[in-house]
Protein backbone atom coordinates (compact mmCIF):
# COMPACT_ATOMS: atom_id res chain seq x y z
CA UNK A 1 0.00 0.00 0.00
CA UNK A 2 1.42 3.35 -1.01
CA UNK A 3 1.08 6.46 1.11
CA UNK A 4 0.50 9.81 -0.52
CA UNK A 5 2.54 12.86 0.43
CA UNK A 6 -0.41 14.22 2.42
CA UNK A 7 -0.56 11.02 4.48
CA UNK A 8 3.06 11.31 5.69
CA UNK A 9 2.47 14.09 8.29
CA UNK A 10 -0.55 12.21 9.62
CA UNK A 11 1.51 9.04 10.00
CA UNK A 12 4.28 10.94 11.78
CA UNK A 13 1.81 12.63 14.14
CA UNK A 14 0.18 9.29 14.85
CA UNK A 15 3.58 7.80 15.66
CA UNK A 16 4.39 10.66 18.03
CA UNK A 17 1.04 10.24 19.78
CA UNK A 18 1.67 6.51 20.23
CA UNK A 19 5.13 7.18 21.69
CA UNK A 20 3.71 9.77 24.10
CA UNK A 21 0.99 7.35 25.19
CA UNK A 22 3.53 4.56 25.79
CA UNK A 23 5.68 6.95 27.82
CA UNK A 24 2.63 8.04 29.84
CA UNK A 25 1.66 4.43 30.52
CA UNK A 26 5.21 3.66 31.62
CA UNK A 27 5.18 6.61 34.02
CA UNK A 28 1.82 5.48 35.37
CA UNK A 29 3.10 1.94 35.89
CA UNK A 30 6.24 3.05 37.74
CA UNK A 31 4.79 6.15 39.38
CA UNK A 32 5.72 5.03 42.87
CA UNK A 33 9.32 4.38 41.83
CA UNK A 34 9.54 7.74 40.10
CA UNK A 35 7.94 9.39 43.14
CA UNK A 36 10.51 7.82 45.47
CA UNK A 37 13.37 8.85 43.17
CA UNK A 38 12.00 12.38 43.03
CA UNK A 39 11.75 12.55 46.82
CA UNK A 40 15.36 11.41 47.18
CA UNK A 41 16.53 13.96 44.62
CA UNK A 42 14.51 16.67 46.36
CA UNK A 43 16.08 15.80 49.73
CA UNK A 44 19.58 15.81 48.20
CA UNK A 45 18.92 19.25 46.69
CA UNK A 46 17.82 20.57 50.09
CA UNK A 47 20.94 19.24 51.80
CA UNK A 48 23.16 20.75 49.12
CA UNK A 49 21.44 24.15 49.25
CA UNK A 50 21.64 24.28 53.03
CA UNK A 51 25.38 23.49 53.00
CA UNK A 52 26.21 25.74 50.03
CA UNK A 53 25.69 28.98 52.02
CA UNK A 54 24.53 30.97 49.03
CA UNK A 55 23.30 34.51 49.67
CA UNK A 56 21.06 36.26 47.17
CA UNK A 57 20.43 39.94 46.58
CA UNK A 58 17.35 41.38 48.37
CA UNK A 59 16.26 42.95 45.08
CA UNK A 60 15.91 39.46 43.56
CA UNK A 61 13.79 38.27 46.46
CA UNK A 62 11.55 41.35 46.45
CA UNK A 63 11.15 41.25 42.65
CA UNK A 64 10.17 37.59 42.78
CA UNK A 65 7.70 38.25 45.58
CA UNK A 66 6.12 41.21 43.74
CA UNK A 67 5.83 39.11 40.58
CA UNK A 68 4.04 36.43 42.61
CA UNK A 69 1.68 39.06 44.04
CA UNK A 70 0.91 40.25 40.51
CA UNK A 71 0.11 36.68 39.44
CA UNK A 72 -2.17 36.25 42.45
CA UNK A 73 -4.07 39.49 41.80
CA UNK A 74 -4.52 38.48 38.16
CA UNK A 75 -5.77 35.10 39.32
CA UNK A 76 -8.22 36.82 41.64
CA UNK A 77 -9.65 38.90 38.79
CA UNK A 78 -10.05 35.81 36.58
CA UNK A 79 -11.73 33.77 39.29
CA UNK A 80 -14.20 36.57 39.95
CA UNK A 81 -15.11 36.38 36.25
CA UNK A 82 -15.47 32.61 36.67
CA UNK A 83 -17.76 33.11 39.67
CA UNK A 84 -20.05 35.44 37.73
CA UNK A 85 -20.49 32.75 35.09
CA UNK A 86 -20.59 29.59 37.21
CA UNK A 87 -21.55 30.69 40.76
CA UNK A 88 -18.66 28.52 41.96
CA UNK A 89 -18.11 29.46 45.61
CA UNK A 90 -14.62 27.98 45.67
CA UNK A 91 -13.64 30.47 42.97
CA UNK A 92 -15.10 33.37 44.94
CA UNK A 93 -13.50 32.44 48.27
CA UNK A 94 -10.10 31.83 46.70
CA UNK A 95 -10.26 35.01 44.62
CA UNK A 96 -10.76 37.13 47.74
CA UNK A 97 -8.37 35.07 49.87
CA UNK A 98 -5.48 34.99 47.43
CA UNK A 99 -5.82 38.71 46.73
CA UNK A 100 -5.73 39.47 50.47
CA UNK A 101 -2.73 37.16 50.98
CA UNK A 102 -0.87 38.89 48.14
CA UNK A 103 -1.47 42.29 49.72
CA UNK A 104 -0.29 41.02 53.13
CA UNK A 105 2.91 39.60 51.67
CA UNK A 106 3.58 42.71 49.57
CA UNK A 107 3.16 44.87 52.67
CA UNK A 108 5.54 42.62 54.62
CA UNK A 109 8.20 43.12 51.99
CA UNK A 110 8.37 46.79 52.97
CA UNK A 111 10.49 45.85 56.01
CA UNK A 112 12.94 44.00 53.81
CA UNK A 113 12.95 46.86 51.32
CA UNK A 114 13.61 49.35 54.12
CA UNK A 115 16.52 47.27 55.40
CA UNK A 116 17.94 47.13 51.90
CA UNK A 117 17.71 50.92 51.48
CA UNK A 118 19.19 51.80 54.86
CA UNK A 119 21.81 49.07 54.83
CA UNK A 120 20.53 47.60 58.09
CA UNK A 121 21.02 43.97 58.98
CA UNK A 122 18.46 41.50 57.74
CA UNK A 123 15.97 40.22 60.35
CA UNK A 124 16.96 37.01 62.14
CA UNK A 125 13.39 35.75 62.46
CA UNK A 126 10.85 34.44 59.99
CA UNK A 127 8.91 37.34 58.40
CA UNK A 128 5.48 37.55 59.98
CA UNK A 129 3.83 38.48 56.68
CA UNK A 130 5.18 35.28 55.10
CA UNK A 131 3.68 33.09 57.83
CA UNK A 132 0.35 34.92 57.91
CA UNK A 133 -0.17 34.91 54.13
CA UNK A 134 0.85 31.26 53.68
CA UNK A 135 -1.22 29.99 56.62
CA UNK A 136 -4.17 32.04 55.40
CA UNK A 137 -3.99 30.46 51.94
CA UNK A 138 -3.76 26.93 53.32
CA UNK A 139 -6.69 27.50 55.69
CA UNK A 140 -8.82 29.04 52.91
CA UNK A 141 -8.18 26.12 50.57
CA UNK A 142 -9.49 23.78 53.25
CA UNK A 143 -12.43 26.01 54.16
CA UNK A 144 -13.42 26.36 50.50
CA UNK A 145 -13.81 22.57 50.32
CA UNK A 146 -15.83 22.54 53.54
CA UNK A 147 -18.13 25.36 52.40
CA UNK A 148 -18.76 23.72 49.05
CA UNK A 149 -19.59 20.38 50.67
CA UNK A 150 -21.68 21.39 53.70
CA UNK A 151 -23.19 24.84 53.19
CA UNK A 152 -26.19 25.19 50.86
CA UNK A 153 -25.65 27.48 47.90
CA UNK A 154 -27.65 30.66 47.45
CA UNK A 155 -29.16 31.91 44.22
CA UNK A 156 -28.42 35.48 45.27
CA UNK A 157 -24.88 36.49 44.11
CA UNK A 158 -24.83 39.33 46.63
CA UNK A 159 -25.42 36.92 49.49
CA UNK A 160 -22.71 34.59 48.19
CA UNK A 161 -20.23 37.47 48.04
CA UNK A 162 -21.18 38.55 51.58
CA UNK A 163 -20.64 35.00 52.88
CA UNK A 164 -17.29 34.74 51.09
CA UNK A 165 -16.14 38.11 52.49
CA UNK A 166 -17.17 37.03 55.98
CA UNK A 167 -15.25 33.73 55.67
CA UNK A 168 -12.11 35.31 54.24
CA UNK A 169 -12.16 38.19 56.70
CA UNK A 170 -12.75 35.90 59.66
CA UNK A 171 -9.95 33.51 58.70
CA UNK A 172 -7.57 36.41 58.03
CA UNK A 173 -8.38 37.96 61.41
CA UNK A 174 -7.91 34.69 63.31
CA UNK A 175 -4.66 33.90 61.50
CA UNK A 176 -3.22 37.33 62.18
CA UNK A 177 -4.37 37.24 65.81
CA UNK A 178 -2.68 33.89 66.40
CA UNK A 179 0.70 34.96 65.03
CA UNK A 180 0.59 38.49 66.46
CA UNK A 181 -0.43 37.13 69.84
CA UNK A 182 2.55 34.81 70.15
CA UNK A 183 4.75 35.83 73.13
CA UNK A 184 7.85 35.18 71.06
CA UNK A 185 9.10 35.84 67.56
CA UNK A 186 9.15 33.00 65.05
CA UNK A 187 12.89 32.51 65.19
CA UNK A 188 15.28 30.65 62.91
CA UNK A 189 17.35 27.89 64.56
CA UNK A 190 20.39 27.14 62.35
CA UNK A 191 21.54 24.30 64.61
CA UNK A 192 18.28 22.36 64.32
CA UNK A 193 17.40 19.88 61.57
CA UNK A 194 14.27 21.91 60.89
CA UNK A 195 15.60 25.43 61.18
CA UNK A 196 12.11 26.89 60.75
CA UNK A 197 9.77 24.33 62.35
CA UNK A 198 6.76 26.67 62.15
CA UNK A 199 6.79 26.10 58.38
CA UNK A 200 5.23 22.70 59.07
CA UNK A 201 1.95 24.42 60.04
CA UNK A 202 1.12 25.77 56.56
CA UNK A 203 2.68 22.65 55.03
CA UNK A 204 0.18 20.49 56.92
CA UNK A 205 -2.72 22.73 55.84
CA UNK A 206 -1.69 22.54 52.19
CA UNK A 207 -1.21 18.77 52.46
CA UNK A 208 -4.76 18.35 53.80
CA UNK A 209 -6.03 20.64 51.01
CA UNK A 210 -4.17 18.60 48.37
CA UNK A 211 -5.79 15.40 49.62
CA UNK A 212 -9.19 17.10 49.62
CA UNK A 213 -8.82 18.39 46.07
CA UNK A 214 -7.60 14.94 45.02
CA UNK A 215 -10.95 13.52 46.11
CA UNK A 216 -12.74 16.37 44.38
CA UNK A 217 -11.04 15.48 41.08
CA UNK A 218 -13.09 12.28 41.03
CA UNK A 219 -16.23 14.44 40.66
CA UNK A 220 -14.92 17.28 38.54
CA UNK A 221 -11.63 17.38 36.67
CA UNK A 222 -11.48 20.79 35.01
CA UNK A 223 -8.20 22.61 34.43
CA UNK A 224 -9.07 24.90 37.34
CA UNK A 225 -9.55 22.02 39.77
CA UNK A 226 -6.35 20.33 38.64
CA UNK A 227 -4.43 23.57 39.08
CA UNK A 228 -5.75 23.89 42.65
CA UNK A 229 -4.60 20.34 43.38
CA UNK A 230 -1.08 20.94 42.04
CA UNK A 231 -0.88 24.36 43.69
CA UNK A 232 -1.51 22.73 47.06
CA UNK A 233 1.28 20.20 46.45
CA UNK A 234 3.70 22.89 45.27
CA UNK A 235 3.06 24.83 48.46
CA UNK A 236 3.72 21.72 50.54
CA UNK A 237 7.11 21.50 48.82
CA UNK A 238 7.61 25.24 49.27
CA UNK A 239 7.27 25.07 53.05
CA UNK A 240 9.34 21.91 53.37
CA UNK A 241 12.12 23.74 51.55
CA UNK A 242 11.63 26.86 53.70
CA UNK A 243 11.96 24.72 56.84
CA UNK A 244 15.63 24.20 55.89
CA UNK A 245 16.43 27.91 55.54
CA UNK A 246 19.06 29.11 58.05
CA UNK A 247 18.73 32.82 57.27
CA UNK A 248 16.93 35.22 54.98
CA UNK A 249 17.96 35.19 51.31
CA UNK A 250 19.87 31.89 51.44
CA UNK A 251 19.41 29.07 48.92
CA UNK A 252 16.44 27.29 50.53
CA UNK A 253 14.70 30.63 51.14
CA UNK A 254 14.97 31.67 47.50
CA UNK A 255 13.99 28.20 46.25
CA UNK A 256 10.91 28.26 48.50
CA UNK A 257 9.91 31.64 47.10
CA UNK A 258 10.48 30.39 43.54
CA UNK A 259 8.31 27.29 44.13
CA UNK A 260 5.60 29.47 45.63
CA UNK A 261 5.59 31.82 42.64
CA UNK A 262 5.54 28.78 40.31
CA UNK A 263 2.45 27.52 42.13
CA UNK A 264 0.78 30.87 41.47
CA UNK A 265 1.66 30.54 37.79
CA UNK A 266 0.07 27.07 37.69
CA UNK A 267 -3.01 28.42 39.42
CA UNK A 268 -3.36 31.35 37.05
CA UNK A 269 -2.78 29.10 34.03
CA UNK A 270 -5.49 26.69 35.17
CA UNK A 271 -7.93 29.56 35.71
CA UNK A 272 -7.20 31.04 32.27
CA UNK A 273 -7.54 27.68 30.49
CA UNK A 274 -10.80 26.91 32.28
CA UNK A 275 -12.19 30.39 31.60
CA UNK A 276 -11.35 29.95 27.92
CA UNK A 277 -13.20 26.61 27.96
CA UNK A 278 -16.22 28.21 29.64
CA UNK A 279 -16.26 31.12 27.19
CA UNK A 280 -16.08 28.69 24.27
CA UNK A 281 -18.93 26.68 25.79
CA UNK A 282 -21.04 29.81 26.17
CA UNK A 283 -20.24 30.82 22.59
CA UNK A 284 -21.30 27.42 21.28
CA UNK A 285 -24.49 27.49 23.35
CA UNK A 286 -25.28 30.93 21.96
CA UNK A 287 -25.09 29.74 18.34
CA UNK A 288 -26.16 26.09 18.55
CA UNK A 289 -29.11 24.02 19.68
CA UNK A 290 -28.19 22.28 22.96
CA UNK A 291 -30.04 19.05 22.11
CA UNK A 292 -28.87 18.39 18.55
CA UNK A 293 -25.74 20.51 18.20
CA UNK A 294 -27.11 22.08 15.02
CA UNK A 295 -27.32 25.83 14.55
CA UNK A 296 -30.13 27.54 16.43
CA UNK A 297 -32.74 29.98 15.09
CA UNK A 298 -30.54 32.99 15.69
CA UNK A 299 -27.66 31.49 13.71
CA UNK A 300 -30.07 30.41 10.98
CA UNK A 301 -31.38 33.95 10.55
CA UNK A 302 -27.81 35.33 10.43
CA UNK A 303 -26.84 32.76 7.79
CA UNK A 304 -29.89 33.66 5.68
CA UNK A 305 -29.14 37.37 5.97
CA UNK A 306 -25.55 36.80 4.88
CA UNK A 307 -26.66 34.71 1.91
CA UNK A 308 -29.20 37.35 0.89
CA UNK A 309 -26.54 40.07 0.92
CA UNK A 310 -24.03 37.93 -0.98
CA UNK A 311 -26.58 36.83 -3.59
CA UNK A 312 -27.63 40.42 -4.17
CA UNK A 313 -24.00 41.32 -4.86
CA UNK A 314 -23.12 38.31 -7.03
CA UNK A 315 -26.48 37.63 -8.67
CA UNK A 316 -26.27 33.94 -7.75
CA UNK A 317 -29.11 31.98 -6.24
CA UNK A 318 -29.27 30.05 -3.01
CA UNK A 319 -31.86 27.71 -1.52
CA UNK A 320 -33.41 26.98 1.85
CA UNK A 321 -35.02 23.65 2.69
CA UNK A 322 -37.39 23.22 5.64
CA UNK A 323 -38.00 19.83 7.27
CA UNK A 324 -40.79 18.79 9.65
CA UNK A 325 -40.89 15.37 11.30
CA UNK A 326 -44.19 13.63 10.61
CA UNK A 327 -46.37 12.49 13.51
CA UNK A 328 -43.84 13.30 16.23
CA UNK A 329 -46.71 13.81 18.68
CA UNK A 330 -47.88 10.25 18.00
CA UNK A 331 -44.37 8.98 18.66
CA UNK A 332 -44.33 10.83 21.99
CA UNK A 333 -47.75 9.51 22.97
CA UNK A 334 -47.01 5.93 22.00
CA UNK A 335 -43.34 5.47 22.94
CA UNK A 336 -42.68 8.29 25.40
CA UNK A 337 -40.90 11.60 25.24
CA UNK A 338 -37.43 10.07 25.51
CA UNK A 339 -38.02 8.22 22.24
CA UNK A 340 -39.41 11.44 20.75
CA UNK A 341 -36.25 13.29 21.79
CA UNK A 342 -34.20 10.50 20.26
CA UNK A 343 -36.20 10.91 17.03
CA UNK A 344 -35.24 14.59 16.90
CA UNK A 345 -31.55 13.65 17.35
CA UNK A 346 -31.81 11.00 14.62
CA UNK A 347 -33.16 13.61 12.22
CA UNK A 348 -30.39 16.03 13.15
CA UNK A 349 -27.75 13.35 12.58
CA UNK A 350 -29.09 12.59 9.09
CA UNK A 351 -29.25 16.27 8.24
CA UNK A 352 -25.68 16.79 9.40
CA UNK A 353 -24.43 13.87 7.29
CA UNK A 354 -26.13 15.01 4.10
CA UNK A 355 -25.04 18.65 4.04
CA UNK A 356 -21.83 20.22 2.81
CA UNK A 357 -19.32 22.07 4.97
CA UNK A 358 -20.57 25.35 3.47
CA UNK A 359 -24.22 24.60 4.29
CA UNK A 360 -25.93 25.63 7.52
CA UNK A 361 -28.09 22.98 9.17
CA UNK A 362 -30.32 24.34 11.93
CA UNK A 363 -33.11 23.38 14.29
CA UNK A 364 -35.50 26.28 14.57
CA UNK A 365 -38.47 24.65 16.32
CA UNK A 366 -39.52 21.59 18.27
CA UNK A 367 -39.50 19.16 15.33
CA UNK A 368 -38.66 21.66 12.58
CA UNK A 369 -35.31 21.90 10.85
CA UNK A 370 -33.80 24.04 8.12
CA UNK A 371 -30.90 23.75 5.71
CA UNK A 372 -29.34 26.78 3.98
CA UNK A 373 -27.65 25.80 0.71
CA UNK A 374 -25.39 28.53 -0.74
CA UNK A 375 -25.27 28.79 -4.56
CA UNK A 376 -27.76 25.94 -4.96
CA UNK A 377 -30.51 25.71 -7.56
CA UNK A 378 -34.00 24.31 -7.02
CA UNK A 379 -32.95 20.96 -8.50
CA UNK A 380 -29.86 20.68 -6.28
CA UNK A 381 -31.88 21.56 -3.20
CA UNK A 382 -34.52 18.99 -4.15
CA UNK A 383 -31.88 16.29 -4.49
CA UNK A 384 -30.49 17.10 -1.06
CA UNK A 385 -33.94 17.05 0.52
CA UNK A 386 -34.70 13.73 -1.18
CA UNK A 387 -31.47 12.20 0.15
CA UNK A 388 -32.39 13.34 3.65
CA UNK A 389 -35.85 11.75 3.35
CA UNK A 390 -34.50 8.51 1.95
CA UNK A 391 -31.73 8.25 4.54
CA UNK A 392 -34.19 8.81 7.38
CA UNK A 393 -36.65 6.28 5.95
CA UNK A 394 -33.86 3.71 5.61
CA UNK A 395 -32.92 4.01 9.27
CA UNK A 396 -33.62 0.63 10.89
CA UNK A 397 -34.00 2.06 14.38
CA UNK A 398 -37.57 1.95 15.66
CA UNK A 399 -39.88 3.71 15.40
CA UNK A 400 -39.52 4.45 11.70
CA UNK A 401 -39.53 8.13 10.89
CA UNK A 402 -40.54 10.22 7.92
CA UNK A 403 -40.18 13.91 7.22
CA UNK A 404 -42.00 16.46 5.09
CA UNK A 405 -39.97 19.05 3.23
CA UNK A 406 -40.38 22.35 1.48
CA UNK A 407 -37.83 24.19 -0.62
CA UNK A 408 -37.57 27.85 -1.61
CA UNK A 409 -34.97 29.41 -3.91
CA UNK A 410 -33.75 32.99 -4.05
CA UNK A 411 -34.79 35.08 -5.98
CA UNK A 412 -37.44 32.94 -7.66
CA UNK A 413 -39.54 32.34 -4.55
CA UNK A 414 -38.81 35.53 -2.68
CA UNK A 415 -36.31 38.33 -2.26
CA UNK A 416 -36.61 38.80 1.50
CA UNK A 417 -36.10 36.54 4.47
CA UNK A 418 -39.81 36.49 5.31
CA UNK A 419 -40.85 35.68 1.74
CA UNK A 420 -38.42 32.77 1.45
CA UNK A 421 -39.43 31.24 4.79
CA UNK A 422 -43.14 31.63 3.99
CA UNK A 423 -42.70 30.04 0.56
CA UNK A 424 -40.75 27.08 1.94
CA UNK A 425 -43.27 26.69 4.78
CA UNK A 426 -46.22 26.64 2.36
CA UNK A 427 -44.50 24.00 0.24
CA UNK A 428 -43.84 21.93 3.35
CA UNK A 429 -47.48 21.96 4.45
CA UNK A 430 -48.67 21.16 0.94
CA UNK A 431 -46.58 18.00 1.18
CA UNK A 432 -47.99 17.21 4.64
CA UNK A 433 -51.52 17.54 3.24
CA UNK A 434 -51.07 15.01 0.43
CA UNK A 435 -53.07 11.85 0.85
CA UNK A 436 -51.02 9.75 -1.54
CA UNK A 437 -48.18 8.52 0.67
CA UNK A 438 -46.34 6.90 -2.23
CA UNK A 439 -46.30 10.18 -4.07
CA UNK A 440 -45.19 11.95 -0.88
CA UNK A 441 -42.21 9.64 -0.60
CA UNK A 442 -41.24 9.94 -4.23
CA UNK A 443 -41.54 13.66 -4.84
CA UNK A 444 -40.58 16.82 -3.00
CA UNK A 445 -42.47 20.06 -3.00
CA UNK A 446 -40.50 22.88 -4.53
CA UNK A 447 -41.79 26.43 -4.82
CA UNK A 448 -41.98 27.52 -8.43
Amino acid sequence: MHLSVLDVPSVRIGGIVRVVRKFGNMLRTFRWAFGAAGAVAFLALLIWLRSAHYSFDPVQYISLSLFGSLLVLTFGANTLVRFRGTRDRISLILALGFALAALVEATGNLDLYGAMITGAALPLHVPLAWMVSCTLLGALLLLALVVERHLPSSRDPGREIAIACFIVGGVAYLTSAVFLGLPWQISIHPQWFLTRPWELVPAALFLAAALGFRRRLHRTASAFDKSLYWTAWFNVACHLVASQSERMLDGPSMLAQLIKVASYGILLGGALVDNARLFDQVRRLAISDPLTGLANYRTLVNALQNELERSRRTGRSFAIALFDLDELKSVNDRFGHLVGTRAICRMASVLRQQCRSTDTAARYGGDEFALVLPEASAEAASRVATRVREKLSADLELPQLSVSTGVAVYPRDGETLEQLLNSADEALYRMKGRSDSALALARIAVCL
